[in-house]
C-alpha cells in the first residue's frame, strides 16, 4: 500500500528526501474519485520516474459558486485501493485549511488562455487550476508530471505556466481512456440519468464524425463545427456549450485547417446538470 501523506511539510520533507536519495519523482495530480483514466496516468508515470506521488485534492478555488464543489465524488479509502494496484508509491491527500489558509492571498494569473474555452463558461477556473498545480509542484518536487489528454486546455495552460515561470518539471499526457461505447472516462459521468449516458456517447461519435469529414478533404472549420452540432442536436438532448477548432498550442480558434499545423478539436456539452468536455488533436499532413 502506499504511504498516506496528509501535511505539507511531511510532503515537502519527503520528496527532499527521495530526491536526496538520487531518485527521480513523478507526480499524477487528482481530484479523487479515481477511475481507469486516472489509473492510466500512474502506470504512464511509472515509465518516467522511480517514485510516483499521486495527490487528491479537491481544489476549491476553481470551482465558480454554482459548480458542484459540495457533490463532488469522494472516497479516499477506495482511491488508496485504487491508486496502490496501478503502482502509486505515495499518496498526498492534504486539507483544504492547510492548503488554503485563511490569509492565503496569492495566485496564479494565466492571461488569455484562461478566459476562453472552459474558461469563458467557468471565470477563474484556471487561474485556480494554475494556483493549485504550482503549490503541489512546490510541495512534491517532482521531476516530472502527467496529465491527460482529455483536460486538454488545462495542459495547454500548465505547459505555458512552466514555461513562463521557468519551473523545473517535463510535462507528459497521457491519451484519453474511453468507455466501450467511446464516452472518455470522468469522475462526473456517475451524475448521469441512465438515459443520459446513452446519449452522451454521441461526443465521441461528433469528434469521429469531424476526423472523418477532415479526411475527406473538408478543411473549413465553420463547416465541420455545423456537422458535429447537429449530430449532437440530432442524437442527444444535450445542450451544446461550445464546439471549437483551434490552434493546439494557443488555442486561438482557425478558421480553416491547414497542413501541419496541429489542431484541436473540443467541445463540451451539457446533459441536465452535467457538463461533459471531450476532444481530439489532430495535424493535417
Amino acid at each position: 500500500m502506499p504511504s498516506l501523506i496528509r501535511e505539507l511539510r511531511a510532503m515537502q520533507q519527503t520528496a527532499e528526501a527521495i530526491r536526496s536519495a538520487g531518485k527521480r519523482i513523478a507526480v499524477v495530480p487528482t481530484m479523487g474519485s479515481l477511475h481507469e483514466g486516472h489509473l492510466s496516468l500512474i502506470r504512464l508515470a511509472r515509465e518516467h520516474a522511480d517514485v510516483i506521488v499521486t495527490t487528491i485534492f479537491v481544489n476549491p478555488t476553481q470551482f465558480a459558486p454554482s459548480e458542484d464543489l459540495a457533490r463532488y465524488p469522494r472516497n479516499t479509502e477506495l482511491d488508496v485501493r485504487l491508486a496502490s494496484s496501478a503502482g502509486a508509491d505515495h499518496l498526498f491527500v492534504p486539507e483544504t485549511e492547510e492548503m488554503y489558509p485563511p490569509i492565503h492571498r496569492t495566485f496564479v494569473e494565466v492571461g488569455e488562455l484562461g478566459d476562453i474555452l472552459e474558461g469563458k463558461s467557468r471565470p477563474r477556473h484556471f487561474r485556480g487550476v494554475a494556483t493549485i498545480v504550482a503549490k503541489l509542484f512546490h510541495l512534491t518536487l517532482p521531476h516530472v508530471a502527467v496529465f491527460g489528454q482529455k483536460d486538454a486546455q488545462q495542459v495547454v495552460v500548465i505547459r505555458r505556466m512552466v514555461e513562463d515561470l521557468n519551473l523545473r518539471v517535463q510535462l507528459v499526457v497521457g491519451p484519453i481512456v474511453r468507455e466501450a461505447d467511446g464516452l472518455a472516462m470522468s469522475s462526473r459521468n456517475v451524475y448521469l440519468t441512465p438515459t443520459q449516458r446513452a446519449e452522451a456517447a454521441v461526443l465521441h461519435r461528433s469528434l469521429r464524425h469531424a476526423e472523418d469529414m477532415i479526411n475527406r478533404g473538408i478543411r473549413d472549420s465553420a463547416r465541420i463545427v455545423d456537422a458535429m452540432a447537429g449530430l449532437i442536436s440530432d442524437q442527444s438532448s444535450g445542450t451544446i456549450d461550445y464546439i471549437s477548432i483551434a490552434d493546439a498550442s494557443s488555442l486561438k480558434e482557425l478558421a480553416s485547417l491547414t497542413p501541419r499545423r496541429a489542431a484541436l478539436i473540443s467541445l463540451a456539452v451539457r446533459f441536465g446538470t452535467t457538463r461533459l468536455i471531450d476532444n481530439v488533436p489532430v495535424i493535417m499532413s
